[in-house]
């Protein structure tokens, strides 16, 4: 987000699971806060690959601050499936099916 190479979708659909993630966080009864932000993350793996692959730069306009960025995104989105699974674990706890 902090070189606006992808557009404004990518941060408004990261930023919006994020605040879900935290209201599931402190609703610690609510099922459908957790199934929400579980929902969330699992539509965001998928428009993160969208993102990357589609507005992924030539290597002739690759700057240092591109690359960083474009590295964040794909550890971001590497480490989506583990959340994506302990918040199945966390929504498990609270009395999913």
């Amino acid at each position: 987000c902090m070189n606006h190479m992808f557009p404004a979708s990518y941060a408004w659909g990261n930023f919006s699971v994020l605040a879900v993630g935290i209201w599931a966080i402190a609703q610690r009864d609510s099922l459908d806060a957790i199934m929400m932000f579980l929902t969330g993350l699992l539509l965001t793996v998928l428009t993160d690959i969208i993102h990357v692959s589609v507005f992924y730069p030539p290597n002739n306009y690759l700057t240092d601050v591109k690359r960083f960025s474009i590295g964040m995104a794909i550890f971001s989105l590497l480490l989506k499936p583990m959340s994506c699974y302990l918040v199945y674990r966390m929504y498990r706890e609270r009395g999913g099916e």
